[in-house]
């Protein structure tokens, strides 16, 4: 059956979700998942890289596959997918409660990062999530008002993807981001809850549509302990 290792790797992720399998130990071998589930190498290897991708495991040379905290949600940082697409396809127990929606004149330092017309305006947006009942993510981002118009607090709630996808009919096509590790803001210790850490993930974007406008600055301030960013890289010759 073609998606057999689909099937087995769904099974390996409830156990792993209900405790069977505890972060920081070793999935049984492959030949005995093999004979656990009586389907072959390849098959096993498939499920595992599943299991890889969603970051439930990580493998190690010569160890086998350790089991990640499944707690721990892996945050994608190549690509571009909205809140409500990593809502939906990690399962979040998550609130957006929208804090700031206003239209005003982008800041001098902002028009010259983003390369914005003198005088452009935008619509300042800052949304905190909550995951499992904690603050979790502050996000805060500018759209240039005259691509994305008449921005309400129900679509900052929702999805500003679906709104410019969906309904402006526009494509959203590449960002460019940063990642650093900071120290917490006074107003990411008045949000998020940091338990005790005293420092942030902070991912800054500038988003393009397919004409290589930029419309976005995004700034997405994450708490340490609740996300793992994970990424896919090729090599590439240079």
């Amino acid at each position: 059956m073609n998606n057999k290792f689909k099937e087995i790797a769904a099974d390996l992720e409830q156990k792993i979700r209900s405790g069977q399998y505890p972060p920081e130990t070793l999935l049984p071998s492959e030949p005995h998942l093999m004979r656990l589930y009586n389907v072959s190498r390849e098959t096993i290897r498939k499920a595992l890289g599943e299991l890889q991708v969603q970051g439930l495991i990580q493998k190690k040379q010569g160890k086998g596959s350790i089991v990640i905290d499944p707690n721990r949600f892996a945050f994608p940082v190549s690509g571009l997918t909205s809140y409500r697409e990593l809502q939906q396809n990690l399962g979040l127990n998550s609130e957006t409660v929208v804090l700031t929606l206003a239209e005003q004149q982008a800041p001098a330092e902002l028009q010259t990062l983003t390369q914005w017309p003198a005088g452009t305006d935008v619509w300042h947006v800052e949304r905190l999530r909550k995951v499992d009942g904690r603050g979790a993510i502050l996000d805060i981002d500018d759209f240039r008002a005259d691509i994305v118009p008449q921005l309400t607090k129900k679509i900052a709630q929702d999805s500003t993807y679906a709104y410019i996808e969906g309904k402006l009919k526009l494509e959203v096509a590449y960002a460019q981001k940063a990642i650093t590790v900071e120290p917490a803001t006074r107003r990411d210790r008045e949000l998020l809850d940091l338990g005790q850490e005293n420092k942030v993930v902070v991912i800054r974007s500038l988003v393009y549509l397919e004409d290589n406008t930029c419309f976005q600055y995004t700034q997405s301030r994450h708490i340490l302990d609740k996300f793992r960013f994970v990424d896919i890289a090729r090599r590439r010759h240079i």
